[in-house]
């Protein structure tokens, strides 16, 4: 066995040896970015550069970059902070948007993970009042590519500003803003291999957001505090990096295909989701029934793979997903379902590790089972 096996990129990138080498070399450095001396000019070089990075990943403007301490917070920022009354959600959202208003509408998806579009046009229609929407650009669980320039064009109809949570999405496939129409996209290092900690929103009109962090003038004055400047420094490096390897990123669905195909040589009723719409290329959420998702994150842990059962954002525990709930997933299966994610350093190894040891696990439980 290959060792470690870390199938868990969507939780966390592990951090390219770059990225880890432009955080260090920016701590060493030292400097306030807010500063005029000579170490403060030199950390606001740095973060400019990284402004033009992201800009450029996201085919956006610099000046429409800001950077926040996460992607949670560059949700909160867009949701809560453009002065619409009302505010439209997917269903599978993250919960970082999911809980970043009350009184959000959920929008409902089909049993193929995709958002439903006849929904959003029905919702629209059926209230004036200014509204922003946020549809992710892909789903953090199942992979799902969603539809998101019809999305926009339905919200352009109605006069609605659209949001797109872009955080699995960013680095992995391409995302030009200008193609898609969104008005606001968030963003996070470390799902692209760079430093936790730092995120970004990127707008097409800086106009449209308000403050959600107060108290100075920092990020053209739309987010107070200090810039992290090593995160930032790192953020730079893995955005390149993230778009200059776009194509071998994609080649991951090889494996990921091979991956599924091996699961289900094993036990055909395993049931991959979100399968026949397009799909991240890193990405499987996948449910063996019968196999509890607890049993298998624990026992692939102690055999020293890491998957996970789904978002990261619930301080350990595994409960039924909402994004299977949503897509109307019986609560037995989706109670059943993992998630295994694949990145940059991923090799035919981890797979063939994986596999092994997930084939151990089932084989132990038919076992249990006919007795």
């Amino acid at each position: 066995m290959v060792d470690p096996v870390y199938l868990d990129f969507n939780a966390t990138a592990a951090a390219r040896p770059e990225v880890i080498e432009a955080v260090a070399a920016a701590m060493a450095e030292g400097g306030n970015a807010s500063s005029v001396h000579a170490a403060g000019r030199a950390a606001r070089a740095r973060v400019e550069d990284a402004r033009r990075a992201v800009a450029a990943l996201v085919g956006a403007e610099p000046g429409g970059v800001i950077f926040t301490g996460s992607g949670t917070e560059a949700n909160n920022q867009a949701l809560r902070c453009t002065g619409r009354p009302r505010v439209l959600v997917s269903a599978i959202e993250h919960e970082s948007v999911l809980g970043a208003r009350d009184d959000a509408g959920r929008i409902p998806v089909g049993a193929d993970g995709c958002v439903d579009l006849a929904a959003l046009e029905a919702m629209l229609a059926g209230d004036d009042r200014p509204a922003i929407v946020s549809v992710m650009l892909a789903n953090n669980e199942t992979g799902a590519i969603q539809p998101l320039a019809e999305v926009v064009r339905i919200a352009r109809r109605r006069g609605a500003l659209v949001h797109s949570d872009a955080v699995q999405a960013g680095g992995k496939i391409p995302v030009d803003m200008a193609v898609l129409g969104v008005d606001l996209l968030s963003l996070s290092a470390h799902k692209m291999a760079g430093p936790q900690g730092v995120g970004a929103l990127v707008m097409r009109n800086p106009a449209l957001v308000g403050r959600l962090i107060h108290g100075g003038g920092q990020e053209r004055a739309l987010r107070a505090g200090t810039e992290n400047v090593p995160g930032i420094s790192g953020f730079a490096v893995a955005a390149r990096m993230a778009r200059a390897g776009l194509d071998r990123f994609a080649a991951l669905a090889g494996l990921r295909d091979g991956l599924e195909a091996g699961m289900r040589a094993v036990d055909p009723a395993v049931v991959v989701f979100a399968d026949r719409v397009p799909r991240l290329p890193n990405t499987c959420k996948v449910a063996t029934p019968g196999l509890a998702a607890e049993t298998q994150v624990i026992g692939l842990d102690l055999a020293g793979v890491a998957i996970s059962a789904g978002s990261a954002c619930s301080a350990g525990k595994i409960e039924a997903p909402s994004v299977l709930t949503a897509m109307g997933v019986a609560e037995a299966l989706a109670r059943c379902a993992v998630r295994v994610s694949l990145g940059w350093s991923t090799t035919g190894a981890h797979i063939d590790a994986f596999l092994a040891a997930w084939r151990t696990l089932r084989m132990r439980a038919l076992g249990a089972t006919a007795e």
